[in-house]
């Protein structure tokens, strides 16, 4: 069966361009983010990586551990880096997990044999500190992913795991955010003083932790 929003992460042991990873001991405490990409030396999957390793302040800021992972050897990741650092003029800095033998391809469902038989889609998982999957999204190899979204959603995650808050359509970090159905208006009052009502349903409130 594929993988569902709150289940666990499967835990696995593989080798990296960098050496071992044990995945839940990788993870240890902080977020995470596991994706897939098709294949090593191709031209998506290049900025892709570039992109990620440009944002490394950005995961790191949110707490949040990075690793890709294709059905590649660790030599080809290797000899892949560096590729990427030149063409997009960013480091890989993050696991670069191989997965010759299919093993994590397979217990995250990325290999759709309606697009490829061999190939891992692109597949994005956002998993929490306890080790469950916050998100999924899986994209076409023809389409390369938008990783300022995925950032924009673990802001979304983090703060309302902490706050009784959801976050609108197109809401950026720092703007109003909506108040859940399940707090009254009396503790509604208490929690988020001067919130708004729009309909008794739609209720918002500036960003708990912003204020």
């Amino acid at each position: 069966m594929a993988l569902q929003l709150g289940d666990t992460a499967p835990d696995f042991t593989a080798p990296t361009a960098s050496g071992e990873i044990r995945f839940h001991d990788w993870l240890g405490d902080s977020w995470g983010v596991l994706f897939s990409h098709p294949a090593d030396f191709t031209p998506v999957c290049t900025t892709e990586l570039g992109t990620v390793a440009s944002l490394t302040d950005e995961f790191a800021r949110r707490d949040t551990r990075v690793a890709a992972v294709s059905v590649d050897s660790a030599e080809d990741h290797r000899t892949w880096s560096a590729d990427i650092a030149e063409t997009q003029g960013h480091s890989v800095d993050f696991p670069m997990i191989a997965d010759v033998d299919r093993t994590v391809s397979e217990l995250y469902g990325m290999i759709h044999p309606n697009a490829s038989d061999t190939a891992t889609v692109r597949s994005v998982f956002v998993i929490g500190p306890d080790k469950r999957i916050k998100l999924t999204l899986t994209y076409p190899a023809s389409t390369g992913r938008n990783f300022a979204e995925i950032l924009r959603v673990i802001d979304s995650l983090q703060l309302t795991a902490k706050h009784k808050v959801a976050t609108p359509a197109d809401w950026q970090d720092g703007e109003d955010v909506i108040i859940t159905p399940a707090v009254s208006d009396a503790d509604a009052a208490e929690r988020f003083p001067g919130y708004r009502t729009v309909k008794p349903y739609l209720r918002y409130t500036a960003q708990p932790d912003r204020t």
